[in-house]
């Protein structure tokens, strides 16, 4: 039930969702409110549950060996987060249909929403600490695209490379930390990890393993010095800003903080980082926002400030501190995302976010503004609005906290109160007040429709009663979560709006005073808005450094280049194969590993003489390489020795499969050096062919020298398994066609799949490409490609019939005897190719009903669809991808037959194989095809 939570979205949101897109956008809409919708449904029936602090738990078993589970929790705060991510995000899509204009793709838009609200879901959800870095780099990819949207636009493009830059790199050090949890914890599931903190925390690669974590969590919530790429991300529509920066994508990094802290809380090393890391980003995000001239841009900063704020309480460690985390958590979302919203309609109905054009714009939409003045009196945390009760929260934690850490702690805290006052009262007044209505693109504002002011509407009705009856709205939400984060009961606390005169509400007068006192200081005579923040903080926003780095690594990326590349295939491959060599040898230096004990069998005659042959093929081969035609007639003769080898040790299978390639390869390679010319140049000099013959001489040693240890030494093989259970569990006495299409078929399945890829690659690179050959050859006769030797014909008019029964029986019996539809296939394909040499391509592909090379890519499609659908066959009896089924039935006349599923998926290799080795062939035949001469040539015979 909980993985349907996020499967829904995942993957019927953004199917139907893309699908409907082009076609409607009010049911696109539909669409994917009713999906979020039906996830808030399930959300909702698990909720007796979360109350009762049982929580749900669900297990499903995915890639056990490394730890990777689809495990789920669901408790109070999980509850609190998918909440948010549910309910923020259907009022998102109902502002969304208003506010994005006919030219942009709903499709677009609302598909890459539902992927990034399964992300989210995905991240809270998880228990599984590797399916979580799975579901967490999922919303840094989806918020890249979300981010940059308006593709068109550079500063979007800037933006999302910017943010999936700082977020991905965080969240791949994130997943070292969290290896390196699971290594130490020895699980990877987070809810049994919880009662074990001390014996964690004792060990040494802790640490190491926090600060990674830390990492991760700090770039996604945008804390100092890496809060920079979050205003930078503004350039996404407005909807995106609402939905990332309040509820969802920035917040992910602050739920990774609570969701670990019964692991990581405690050890001193995480309150201390996270509450300086907590407490700068509050206080510097806090200053910058009141200098932004745009709205957005200073939502953007107010966003990273009250983030930093949650941080600190996170940091702070207290139980206490843990309920005025999860309660901000809530208001800030509330309020936070209704500024957003109001923001975009402002520029939805001006055109301009720009406060110094804005003003007056209370006498064009008083509705709005209204809206607008309730949501940032709860960002600045006036009395009787959800954003009081939960600063006064933070200042007590503060005070609390001055015991420890001195008065600077209540201190930084109250200017930041003071700051979030000043900034606040910016957006409102500059906005709506502040004199007439600026030079704006549309002078001529009005009201929203009522379906782009409702969302703003709920969310200001929930800041107002939230704020007035707090223990009746959110009080039981905020104790469940709460409870869950710290993982043990909370001391008795009460959500009132008076606690009677104390000093966090001396402090909460400060804040008010004097940021407003503030606020009338810098707005007097518009001085404000001649100020250029980009001036003042631009080298202390993290942008500054963040381009510098990047600038730093192109540059030195440059050097290397340029001093490495000189356009010298020979150097890189050295270079490679040099590296490679130091790589394999390092570790096995010094180790004085030699032969083994194990019994070595005695050479008979005939191995002798296939080895010499081998040496002396090789040998001949480095000597006369330059003659390219004879090069690939002796690779051939080396993989007919490999074939010999193969038959000698009892592998017919590998034999048959040997020699099929070497036929296929040789006739492919001979076709592509038809097109260039016979003999290669000489260009290396004797320094470096003596280079690549140590390069070579040491390589082959290595591997020789490593073959020989590994094979003069016992080993426990893995082969009996597969001889024991090939036929009880497979069906078939073939113990290797078996496993290529049994035990290891998802191996197989890739393989073809990128025999395919290979194959269209061909086709792409030289589709159209023609040789230029001369009209005659050395001894004056005319080339020409319409007349083909006729004992070739003859030849092949029996050769073909008789290679295609042979092949249906190689398939037929592959299962329980040497064969199987790889080696099938290249027998057909030796066969066909055999046919189009002597029959010449147009007529053998006309023969063949092709029409040209180009439909070799259906049988390809075919091939690799029926392997598909095979594997995918095994989900309707609820097995994994491409389990296999086998039976012997008894069928009349022909008695008892042994069918296995296998044989299904052998046909899709097949056909793949097939379609593939025909279309690279018919594509370098083309190139080689003959044009139309210009001239008619002059005399010249026939060869």
């Amino acid at each position: 039930m909980l993985l349907l939570i996020v499967l829904l979205p995942l993957l019927v949101g953004t199917t139907l969702t893309g699908w409907l897109g082009g076609r409607s956008r009010r049911w696109t809409v539909v669409a994917a409110a009713t999906v979020t919708a039906c996830s808030l449904a399930l959300l909702a029936l698990h909720a007796s549950a979360v109350w009762s602090g049982a929580g749900v738990y669900e297990f499903h078993p995915w890639v056990n060996d490394i730890g990777l589970n689809i495990g789920l929790r669901l408790d109070g705060l999980s509850f609190l987060f998918a909440g948010l991510i549910t309910v923020i995000g259907l009022l998102i899509i109902l502002y969304a249909s208003y506010y994005l204009s006919p030219e942009d793709s709903a499709a677009k838009f609302y598909a890459v929403m539902m992927l990034f609200m399964a992300a989210m879901l995905g991240v809270v959800l998880s228990d599984n600490l590797l399916l979580l870095v799975v579901f967490w780099e999922l919303t840094s990819v989806s918020s890249f695209l979300l981010v940059g949207y308006w593709s068109h636009r550079p500063e979007a493009r800037s933006g999302a490379r910017q943010a999936l830059a700082v977020t991905g790199g965080g969240g791949l050090a994130m997943l070292a930390g969290l290896v390196m949890l699971g290594w130490i914890a020895g699980t990877f599931e987070l809810s049994e990890m919880t009662g074990r903190a001390a014996e964690i925390q004792a060990d040494p690669l802790f640490v190491p393993a926090l600060l990674l974590i830390l990492l991760g969590a700090f770039t996604k919530s945008a804390q100092f010095p890496f809060h920079f790429w979050l205003p930078d991300a503004m350039a996404a529509p407005t909807p995106v800003s609402a939905y990332l920066h309040s509820a969802t994508m920035v917040k992910a990094g602050v739920f990774l903080l609570m969701r670990m802290y019964p692991v990581l809380g405690g050890s001193g090393w995480f309150e201390g980082i996270v509450t300086a890391a907590g407490l700068a980003t509050l206080v510097f995000a806090a200053i910058i926002a009141i200098f932004k001239h745009d709205l957005k841009g200073l939502l953007a900063y107010s966003t990273v400030s009250h983030l930093g704020l949650v941080t600190c309480l996170v940091g702070l460690g207290s139980p206490l501190a843990a309920v005025a985390a999860v309660f901000h958590v809530l208001n800030h979302a509330t309020f936070k995302a209704s500024l957003f919203m109001v923001a975009g309609i402002v520029d939805h109905e001006t055109h301009s976010r720009d406060m110094r054009q804005l003003g007056g714009l209370w006498a064009f939409m008083p509705w709005t503004a209204t809206l607008s003045l309730v949501a940032a009196a709860s960002m600045a945390g006036v009395p009787l609005t959800n954003g009081f009760l939960s600063k006064e929260m933070f200042f007590a934690e503060a005070v609390a906290g001055a015991s420890a850490a001195g008065v600077w702690l209540p201190a930084a805290v109250t200017i930041a109160g003071i700051c979030s006052v000043a900034y606040s009262l910016r957006f409102v007044h500059d906005t709506f007040f502040n004199g007439p209505l600026g030079e704006v693109p549309n002078r001529h504002p009005h009201e929203p429709p009522l379906g782009m002011k409702l969302p703003v509407i709920l969310l200001v009705v929930a800041c107002l009663a939230v704020g007035v009856l707090p223990a009746a709205t959110f009080g039981p939400l905020v104790h469940v979560a709460a409870t869950a984060m710290v993982g043990r009961e909370l001391p008795d606390y009460h959500l009132a709006i008076w606690h009677g005169a104390n000093l966090p509400l001396l402090m909460s007068v400060v804040a008010l005073v004097g940021g407003g006192l503030f606020y009338a200081r810098l707005a007097r005579g518009r001085r404000l808005h001649r100020i250029q923040s980009e001036a003042w903080f631009g080298t202390l926003t993290g942008r500054q450094i963040f381009e510098s780095a990047v600038d730093a690594t192109f540059a030195l990326a440059g050097r290397v280049s340029v001093a490495l590349e000189n356009g010298s295939l020979q150097r890189y491959v050295a270079w490679m194969l040099g590296a490679a060599i130091v790589v394999a040898a390092a570790p096995l230096m010094g180790e004085h590993i030699g032969t083994g004990g194990r019994e070595l069998l005695p050479a008979n005659p005939l191995a002798v003489v296939v080895w010499l042959l081998l040496a002396a093929t090789c040998v001949t081969l480095v000597m006369t390489h330059h003659h390219r035609f004879q090069a690939v007639v002796l690779v051939g003769v080396v993989g007919l020795a490999t074939s010999l080898v193969f038959v000698g040790l009892s592998a017919p299978d590998l034999a048959l499969t040997q020699l099929s390639v070497d036929l296929v390869s040789t006739v492919l390679l001979l076709m592509g050096l038809a097109l260039l010319p016979q003999h290669s140049p000489r260009e290396s000099s004797s320094n470096r062919r003596l280079r690549d013959a140590a390069l070579a001489l040491a390589g082959g040693a290595g591997i020789a020298w490593i073959a020989w240890v590994m094979l003069t030494r016992d080993h426990a093989s893995i082969a009996w398994y597969f001889l024991e259970q090939s036929l009880p569990m497979g069906g078939g006495a073939n113990v290797v066609n078996v496993i290529l299409v049994d035990f290891r078929g998802y191996d197989t399945f890739g393989e073809i799949t990128v025999l395919a890829i290979a194959a269209i690659g061909v086709l792409a690179l030289m589709e159209g490409m023609r040789t230029h050959r001369p009209i005659v050859d050395a001894q004056g006769r005319r080339w020409t490609f319409a007349q083909h030797p006729l004992l070739l014909r003859v030849a092949a008019s029996v050769v073909l019939p008789v290679a295609m029964v042979v092949a249906i029986y190689i398939f037929m019996r592959g299962h329980n005897m040497p064969g199987g539809g790889f080696i099938a296939g290249l027998v057909t394909a030796v066969a066909l190719v055999l046919q189009s040499m002597a029959m010449g391509q147009d007529r053998a592909e006309a023969l063949l009903r092709t029409g040209g090379g180009r439909r070799f890519v259906r049988w390809i499609g075919s091939g690799l669809t029926i392997a598909g659908l095979t594997g995918a066959g095994a989900f309707v009896f609820g097995r994994p991808f491409l389990t296999s089924a086998h039976g012997h039935p008894q069928v009349p006349l022909l008695g008892e037959l042994p069918l296995a599923s296998a044989a299904l998926f052998d046909l899709g290799v097949y056909a793949t194989v097939v379609g593939a080795t025909l279309l690279t062939i018919s594509v370098l035949g083309a190139a080689s095809v003959e044009a139309p001469p210009s001239t008619p040539p002059r005399g010249g015979r026939h060869p």
